[in-house]
């Protein structure tokens, strides 16, 4: 059975750290705590002095003063390591944990779980190919020289690596590593760590490259578990939930996220709130208890993404430098947008059979919309959404058109606005839609919201909350105030519906008509 080693880096609240050091060992696994040398001297004694009968939790034997980005970070962990890999030769696991983590599992299932797979769970991307690196410098984090801090001395940093470039100071990466690059939050097996303390005591070049390299604890570890281990043996994955906001900050989680929480695939979660003193609580006595089952669903990232998303109505797309060969005011864009995209295809089928107008379907949403063969611009959506200009003019001198027809979901409001703003006159005709209580759970499923494993109470909680996020679409989609707006609904007549077609469309009455007369045309 798996036997754990947490490998606590700490700072701050020590009365925190002292009951995360008991919660942990109280199930039989052990604890060796880094606490951060800047830290006040009485609060470390305090730590010693509270935890000295616990027979399961050690220290690291060199505190180092750790800073973001330094190789300190590191160092503090390597300590942790090596003391833990001395005084529990029972562990067969060593776990990454810092002071905001909390358990979100069972130490039962804890161990269940790592008894499953025999692998090391770790983030381990190539570093060049990969695109886990979002914003800022890359390639210069390795090949040069780092001996400042940006956040603390940003002058010196930049000038520091300047200096380099300009001096063709690019150093050479170890010999024989493809470097890595992960979240600093892991879970290793025993031998693995065995492999890597060896390594590191063979090489201490390894040691003097990662020294000065920038950020290494995103790289270290992720890089030495790839290069000792066989890829079938790395679930590339960490083992602890923790989510990012868009300004690059880790989520935090309060009292009310419980239920979340415990939920996501992961057995500990990241950042917990010093003030979530219930949800603490509850998590704690979680890590004890016995015989519990957990309802995995997943959905924290997709619902975060949709709740701290709501409401912002500011995104556009700026100019793009390829898109000299747009529409002309010569040219009509007909958009039919509709959150039910199985009635908009209907109409757009209908209209490719009834007229000569040229209609495709979701072509900034799904890979199959109709298209012909345009080349490489098409290839992908999200290819076909940067260059939409182009794409549109592509698709009319394909057709010999001088009329578009093309479907858009009311959610990408900025994409109907920036064609509103062009020179081509732009028409909407908006299919108006009833959503009852199965298409909104179909829909939530649809977009990750829920899963299959999602309680029934989260699913009633979101209901209400998704409908009207659909109603403010739609109402958001009127108040932009089209100069060549129409709608159609199902529980309007067909001649009602008739003329909004022939004004969009610009067809006769009863081609118009026929379109409305569509079979099945606002069927679920």
């Amino acid at each position: 059975m798996a036997r754990i080693a947490f490998i606590l880096l700490t700072h701050k609240d020590p009365q925190g750290v002292v009951d995360q050091a008991r919660r942990l060992t109280a199930t039989g696994d052990h604890v060796v705590i880094h606490y951060d040398r800047s830290a006040p001297a009485e609060e470390y004694r305090l730590i010693r002095q509270s935890l000295a009968d616990e027979p399961g939790v050690a220290f690291a034997p060199r505190r180092f003063r750790c800073g973001w980005g330094e190789w300190s970070l590191v160092a503090a962990t390597l300590s942790a390591l090596r003391e833990a890999e001395r005084s529990f030769p029972e562990a067969t696991h060593f776990y990454m944990l810092s002071g905001d983590c909390m358990p979100i599992k069972s130490a039962e299932y804890a161990r269940a779980f790592l008894d499953g797979d025999d692998c090391d769970y770790v983030e381990a991307f190539d570093f060049f190919d990969s695109d886990w690196i979002k914003t800022g410098i890359k390639a210069e984090r390795l090949i040069y020289r780092h001996w400042f801090n940006e956040r603390k001395n940003k002058p010196l940093f930049y000038a520091s690596m300047n200096a380099q470039r300009r001096l063709g100071l690019e150093r050479k990466l170890p010999r024989g590593l493809q470097i890595m690059i992960g979240s600093q939050w892991w879970c290793l097996r025993r031998h693995t760590v065995e492999a890597i303390l060896a390594l590191i005591d063979g090489r201490p070049d390894l040691v003097r490259f990662f020294r000065t390299t920038w950020i290494p604890d995103e790289t270290f570890f992720q890089t030495l578990v790839a290069h000792l281990v066989p890829k079938d043996q790395i679930c590339r994955r960490s083992p602890t939930c923790l989510m990012f906001t868009d300004y690059g900050m880790p989520v935090t989680f309060y009292n009310d996220h419980y239920d979340l929480l415990i939920r996501q695939d992961y057995l500990f979660a990241r950042k917990i709130s010093a003030e979530a003193q219930d949800l603490r609580a509850r998590l704690g006595a979680l890590w004890l208890a016995e015989g519990v089952g957990f309802a995995v669903s997943n959905e924290a990232p997709s619902l975060f993404r949709f709740l701290t998303g709501r409401g912002r109505v500011g995104r556009r797309f700026a100019p793009r430098f390829w898109e000299d060969k747009g529409m002309s005011r010569n040219h009509v864009i007909c958009l039919v947008v509709s959150k039910k995209w199985h009635v908009a295809k209907r109409l757009t089928a209908a209209i490719r059979t009834l007229t000569d107008i040229a209609a495709v379907d979701y072509v900034f949403n799904e890979r199959d919309a109709g298209l012909p063969d345009l080349g490489g611009i098409a290839s992908t959506v999200a290819k076909r959404e940067r260059h939409r200009r182009a794409l549109v003019r592509l698709l009319l001198d394909e057709f010999g058109a001088r009329r578009l027809v093309l479907c858009l979901d009311p959610s990408a409001l900025a994409l109907i606005a920036d064609f509103a703003a062009d020179r081509a006159e732009t028409r909407i005709l908006f299919i108006e839609s009833d959503f009852d209580e199965a298409y909104l759970r179909g829909h939530m499923r649809r977009t990750g919201l829920a899963a299959d494993g999602t309680p029934d109470v989260v699913i009633d909680q979101l209901l209400p909350v998704v409908a009207g996020d659909l109603a403010h679409e739609a109402e958001r989609l009127r108040d932009m105030d089209f100069a060549q707006f129409d709608s159609i609904a199902p529980a309007r007549t067909v001649a009602a519906n008739a003329e909004a077609i022939a004004r969009f469309l610009d067809v006769s009455p009863a081609i118009a008509h026929d379109l409305a007369q569509t079979p099945h045309l606002f069927t679920d």
